[in-house]
């Protein structure tokens, strides 16, 4: 008996330490609206990089999140990189309408969005 016991506690912890998600929990990412005009893109970019802290080093010449140089791609980065570093205390993907949540990861080439759970 002793041995059935030990197993079915091994199974119990290695199911509690594979950490799968429970229903309910999704990947998200925060990106830029395809509806929104440059403008409103551009002054989203503006506050996510300056007030709002984002890290948009990624975004800048020659780094890997660069191409394509678009305002939409650009926000798209910037739009994330706020919103998850700022979404478990308050901060939200809403950029004056700017933006949008997807569960599909924006990643690309060598380019790398950020998710935090």
């Amino acid at each position: 008996m002793p041995k059935v016991l030990l197993k079915i506690v091994l199974c119990l912890l290695f199911l509690v330490s594979t950490g799968t998600k429970s229903a309910g929990e999704f990947e998200q990412w925060c990106i830029a609206d395809e509806q929104t005009p440059e403008d409103e893109l551009q002054a989203g970019i503006d506050w996510a990089c300056g007030e709002g802290g984002a890290d948009c080093s990624k975004i800048q010449v020659n780094k890997p999140c660069y191409l394509p140089n678009t305002a939409r791609d650009h926000a798209s980065y910037a739009f994330n990189d706020y919103y998850q570093k700022f979404k478990n205390n308050g901060g939200t993907c809403y950029f004056n309408g700017a933006a949008m949540i997807t569960e599909l990861d924006p990643s690309h080439n060598s380019c790398h969005y950020d998710f935090i759970p």
